[in-house]
């Protein structure tokens, strides 16, 4: 009851910052809707730096598939081409609509600020009510090696000294959220 309560109040806190957010059944279909999006928006890449071996070659058979190149790695190098970043989220935090995302490697932070589109996944089982709850968690992940959070609520947005809201300036133009059940693989 708890999850759902959780899960109900995410999806509500994402919506009001303008993020898409989605069910999706597995991995498998977190794909498909991120290949489809990335056509439809009339890109021709996917960086994807954290999606390693069987789901990688499903990824990139897809990819081919849909005719768009995914990107993996030195993505520093090709700032300019990322249409769709993919990534996936350690957690969401209900009370604030917040992503939280491992983002130890140069890469993963890339995906997610350099893109036009970020599409991030997560385990409903992953989101909590509120920061309190993963307070333990979140210091180990700043312990570890290398330690780099990024927490996400929606799109990039800025305003000027006018106020004048200004979406996408200083990373992605829309954020699209897709979560997936505890039997997703």
């Amino acid at each position: 009851m708890v999850a759902q309560k959780s899960s109900a109040i995410f999806t509500e806190r994402t919506r009001s910052v303008q993020t898409v957010v989605v069910e999706a059944k597995d991995l498998a279909a977190v794909f498909e809707y991120a290949a489809d999006l990335t056509v439809r928006q009339g890109c021709s890449s996917i960086a994807a730096p954290g999606i390693q071996g069987k789901e990688r070659a499903e990824l990139s058979e897809l990819c081919k598939a849909r005719n768009l190149e995914l990107l993996t790695e030195n993505l520093r190098q090709k700032a300019g081409v990322i249409g769709t970043g993919l990534t996936g989220a350690a957690w969401a935090i209900a009370e604030t609509g917040t992503l939280v995302i491992d983002s130890k490697s140069e890469d993963l932070r890339l995906a997610s600020m350099l893109c036009d589109t970020h599409v991030a996944f997560v385990k409903k089982s992953r989101i909590v009510p509120n920061a309190d709850a993963i307070e333990d968690e979140l210091s180990q992940m700043l312990q570890a090696s290398s330690g780099y959070l990024a927490f996400v609520s929606g799109a990039s947005r800025t305003a000027d000294i006018e106020r004048v809201l200004t979406i996408g300036v200083h990373g992605p133009r829309e954020l699209h959220v897709l979560l997936l059940g505890e039997d997703a693989k």
